[in-house]
């Protein structure tokens, strides 16, 4: 059964992402083919990149790289949860991706953002740094307005028609991360 890593990716104090990926979280558990886990990337302290060594030499000399490298190598896919700031990804997220390189090889992704424009440019920015990591980013994606989704622009208030997108997201990321494990054999 493949396990699935929901990956918060803001730090901002007061951040709509934490009901964001606790709306995930609770709907993935609904589920039966799959494990998930929620991964809140506040919880690793990561300091802007300060590993010596690329990441794709694995070589870490920092103890929270070696605890993130550690959670992040025990999935078989994820589901990205991201704010969209300035027409892009948080840094802090960027920075969490950029911490490693083969962790990420060979897993599939899906999107879940949030922002004015429903996240849109956060998920194609995330797209392009999936590709370059050699991941399969599934089609389906869950985009949520800060003006229609958010009371005040601050209390999560989902449309209920979103949970059919989540659902689609949750079937490509299982799909795409069973027929992947083969190539990290």
């Amino acid at each position: 059964m493949a396990k699935i890593g929901i990956i918060l990716g803001s730090t901002r104090p007061g951040r709509n992402g934490e009901a964001v990926a606790k709306w995930v979280e609770k709907l993935a558990q609904k589920r039966s083919d799959a494990t998930f886990e929620l991964v809140d990337i506040a919880d690793y302290n990561l300091p802007l990149l300060d590993e010596p060594y690329p990441a794709m030499m694995q070589q870490y000399t920092k103890e929270h790289t070696k605890a993130w490298s550690k959670k992040i190598s025990e999935f078989d896919g994820f589901i990205f949860v991201s704010a969209e700031y300035n027409h892009s990804i948080p840094g802090a997220l960027k920075n969490a991706i950029d911490y490693l390189n083969v962790e990420w090889k060979n897993k599939a992704v899906g999107f879940v953002a949030y922002g004015s424009a429903g996240g849109t440019r956060a998920v194609e920015a995330l797209r392009l740094v999936a590709g370059e990591l050699h991941m399969a980013d599934v089609r389906a994606q869950v985009m949520l307005n800060l003006f229609t989704d958010f009371e005040n622009m601050s209390v999560f208030t989902p449309d209920p028609r979103h949970e059919e997108s989540l659902n689609d997201v949750f079937d490509q990321v299982i799909t795409w991360s069973g027929a992947l494990k083969t190539l990290r054999v």
